[in-house]
């Protein structure tokens, strides 16, 4: 599957986000493959990091992090435990392939830029966290690939020098879009704001989508209607399992639905222009009226309100050319209930 799939006119880019919810393990990561693969995503997204890069020693861990996670655990040791080895996102890019299902991860440090620009990722989504990071902003956009921006954290200004950096080091404004999001896991629906993509849209005239950390899969599929270009969700194998953003995903049968609601979105959002489908035209005759006999009318007899009546079916004259048939002579005779003929 080649990225050109998010800029296809009309179609939401869906990205699985599977992030660290592989718990460390290739195998599992192969399985969130299979299952991100398997409903229909278009791409899935995993998480590159070296820990000790990204991350102090005396880094405080997020609330979310905190509930779900070891209490004497630093943030540091949390972390330690979700990375995955080079040789390993090797593997994963290349089942991805196999599966046809495009290979995307979000780097957390300069190091993890460069390898997966190695490896051939031709489309980098940067983390809400990185969207004041100068230096990092930089080197991607010296890249000059596709970026997927999301926005956590940010408000106007922020985005604008981010979106400056990365235009100034080289990349398209063409190639960026921009994600509203909320990084609290689950994020309170009271919290969503969804109208601030809208908000996006108009303030930098990019390409915009939605990054969804809510419990459901209902906003983003709002955000679809909305106008969504990219949707990313996050999901696991099992709600259940030991980590910190495994309650807030969805499971993948709720990722499968999640993906069929949005595909029937964008067929339910259609061109825009205003005509009758081709299935509800057979209902043109069935539920429209035609002008008819109210009562026995003869052969030269003037057509009135008194004789004249609107029934059901349509395929008669249209009611619409009522004042044209008054007062014109009968052309035959016409029983109760017939359909008009001049």
């Amino acid at each position: 599957m080649s990225d050109s799939n998010t800029t296809t006119p009309n179609r939401t880019f869906i990205i699985a986000e599977a992030g660290v919810n592989h718990n460390g393990r290739l195998d599992l990561a192969k399985k969130l493959v299979d299952a991100a693969a398997d409903a229909g995503a278009d791409a899935v997204k995993f998480q590159t990091f070296k820990a000790e890069k990204l991350v102090a020693s005396g880094a405080p861990k997020a609330r979310y992090q905190q509930d779900r996670t070891s209490a004497g655990e630093t943030q540091l040791e949390m972390i330690r435990k979700l990375e995955l080895s080079q040789k390993g996102h090797k593997e994963l890019a290349a089942y991805c392939e196999e599966k046809n299902i495009l290979f995307l991860s979000s780097p957390f440090d300069l190091e993890s830029i460069d390898f997966l620009s190695a490896l051939g990722m031709t489309v980098f989504k940067i983390p809400s966290g990185e969207i004041t990071n100068l230096v990092y902003l930089r080197k991607i956009g010296g890249l000059k690939k596709k970026v997927i921006l999301s926005t956590g954290m940010a408000n106007l200004g922020e985005i604008e020098k981010a979106l400056g950096i990365l235009t100034g080091a080289g990349t398209e404004r063409d190639n960026i879009t921009v994600l509203h999001c909320n990084t609290e896991y689950p994020t309170p629906m009271k919290d969503v704001n969804l109208k601030a993509m809208l908000t996006l849209k108009t303030a930098f005239g990019v390409r915009t989508g939605y990054s969804d950390h809510t419990l459901g899969i209902e906003v983003p599929v709002a955000a679809v209607a909305l106008g969504a270009s990219v949707i990313e969700k996050h999901f696991t194998l099992d709600k259940t399992m030991e980590g910190p953003d495994h309650p807030a995903s969805l499971e993948p049968e709720e990722l499968k639905n999640m993906v069929r609601a949005i595909r029937h979105i964008e067929m339910a959002l259609g061109d825009g222009v205003k005509k009758p489908s081709l299935s509800e035209i057979p209902n043109m005759i069935v539920a429209r009226k035609s002008i008819v006999a109210a009562k026995k009318i003869s052969k030269g007899d003037m057509f009135s309100n008194d004789n004249l009546t609107v029934k059901r079916p349509g395929s008669g004259i249209s009611p619409m050319q009522w004042d044209d048939i008054i007062g014109r002579q009968a052309i035959r005779n016409f029983i109760e209930d017939e359909l008009i003929e001049i």
